[in-house]
């Protein structure tokens, strides 16, 4: 059992890291409090004090506010979609006993290690030019039209990407739990007459509720924060332009950094929020 002392040392060696951690976070965070209160134009050589709320008021009433609001949901759902349904597919054909399992494991992770600029690179010029691309090619020997995808499907080719990005973590995740899962309730309900869908209804989907809230909460931390895709496809045109893409407009294109810090303040605000809802969610199913 530890002792007063023993305590005592260990709070001694983690305070030069807390002490790290916190000055890393608190500086910026102060810095934007600071900013979002200023009228600061760097290019125009404004730096006025005494703004207040105004900004954040100015930035939520505007209608580019509300729009990325839908976006950032849009997006959210459809990659949260497209990954907790294909992961549990991907995971249920990966327990399967396989010739090279293991390659195709690793295959089915990998894109997960591939930077987000990277990928969105890749999908952009490689499978959604509607020139060049491997998506234009099939189009084109089918005998159909080929598709400019970023132009006319914009968010939903966002979606794409990201989930590509997403779909091993939450494939990975599942596995594991899908794994743990005992044999012997399949063999019992196979002996009682049960067919595949009744055991995955019954057995396969309820063990996995507690794997799918993880990955749901984890997923939509990072997901609310998505840039790089956005900004190398599109650059925030044909309607894809989230909350975090709105604040890096507001504060690079525009100039108006104390209009972006305020947008910062509100997302990071949001964030949170939808942070607290989903860990009470996931509370919930853990104790469960």
């Amino acid at each position: 059992m530890a002792t007063q002392h023993s305590r005592s040392a260990a709070r001694a060696m983690m305070a030069p890291a807390v002490f790290l951690l916190l000055v890393w976070m608190l500086v910026p965070l102060i810095l934007t409090l600071w900013f979002s209160t200023l009228d600061y134009r760097p290019l125009r050589g404004t730096f006025d004090c005494c703004e207040g709320l105004g900004n954040y008021v100015r930035f939520v009433s505007s209608s580019a506010f509300w729009d990325s609001i839908l976006t950032t949901l849009q997006l959210l759902g459809g990659v949260l979609l497209i990954t907790v349904v294909g992961g549990i597919g991907l995971a249920i054909l990966l327990d399967q006993p396989i010739w090279g399992q293991g390659i195709v494991r690793i295959l089915v992770i990998a894109p997960f290690f591939v930077m987000p600029t990277v990928s969105a690179l890749v999908w952009k010029n490689m499978f959604m030019n509607p020139v060049n691309g491997l998506f234009a090619h099939a189009f084109k020997a089918v005998g159909l039209e080929p598709v400019d995808w970023l132009s006319q499907f914009p968010l939903f080719s966002i979606i794409l990407i990201v989930s590509w990005q997403w779909l091993p973590f939450a494939t990975l995740i599942l596995l594991t739990a899908i794994q743990s899962l005992d044999s012997e309730q399949f063999e019992a309900a196979e002996m009682d007459g049960a067919g595949p869908f009744a055991r995955f209804g019954y057995i396969t989907l309820p063990h996995l509720a507690r794997s799918i809230t993880v990955v749901v909460l984890i997923q939509t931390i990072f997901l609310l924060s998505i840039f790089a895709e956005i900004f190398v496809t599109t650059g925030g045109a044909f309607g894809t332009r989230t909350l975090t893409y709105l604040v890096y407009q507001r504060v690079i294109e525009s100039q108006n950094v104390g209009l972006g810090s305020a947008g910062g303040i509100i997302a990071v605000i949001l964030a949170n929020i939808v942070a607290a809802i989903l860990m009470r969610v996931v509370g919930k199913n853990l104790d469960a």
